[in-house]
């Protein structure tokens, strides 16, 4: 089955501040993204490229794009083999490297979910299923770095 996707969203840069990109200082690198029928998000660059620290930036998109797509990848695995989650937390950090041309990759990202389940027999499937949820995360399958994995599962009540 090859099942084909289509997402569209925009990209509208706002950080015109009167001459705009006239020279790298002069230029705000606050943009806005959305999609139809969405709240937009408030995007701009990290604040080492002179960013807006409140705003999300590309970099932290694309991990929050990795973390979410193994937790639905990982309910979806878990909810068929019968393992019951009743919480689910990460806290995802990556890794990138810039070059000394100014561009650069990230070169990883570790995934460190914590799982609560319904019941300690569980716990072993619960395990488990990560490995299973990390082959079929769309976003994991399309970068170029390694995605790793560090889970913990607790017992409800523990």
């Amino acid at each position: 089955m090859n099942l084909e996707h289509r997402y569209a969203v925009t990209v509208e840069w706002t950080g015109n501040r009167g001459s705009g990109t006239s020279h790298y200082r002069a230029y705000g690198r606050d943009h806005v993204v959305g999609a139809a029928g969405k709240h937009d998000i408030e995007g701009s660059s990290d604040r080492t490229f002179h960013g807006d620290a409140d705003r999300w930036n590309p970099e932290e998109m694309l991990l929050a794009a990795l973390s979410q797509c193994h937790m639905l990848s990982y309910l979806h695995v878990a909810s068929a083999a019968g393992v019951i989650v009743t919480a689910y937390t990460d806290a995802a950090v990556g890794m990138m490297r810039q070059t000394d041309d100014g561009g650069g990759s990230f070169i990883s990202a570790t995934l460190r979910p914590v799982v609560t389940v319904a019941s300690a027999d569980m716990v072993a499937a619960a395990n488990a299923a990560h490995a299973e949820a990390a082959r079929k995360c769309f976003i994991a399958s399309s970068v170029n770095f390694p995605v790793g994995h560090e889970p913990s599962t607790v017992v409800v009540g523990s």
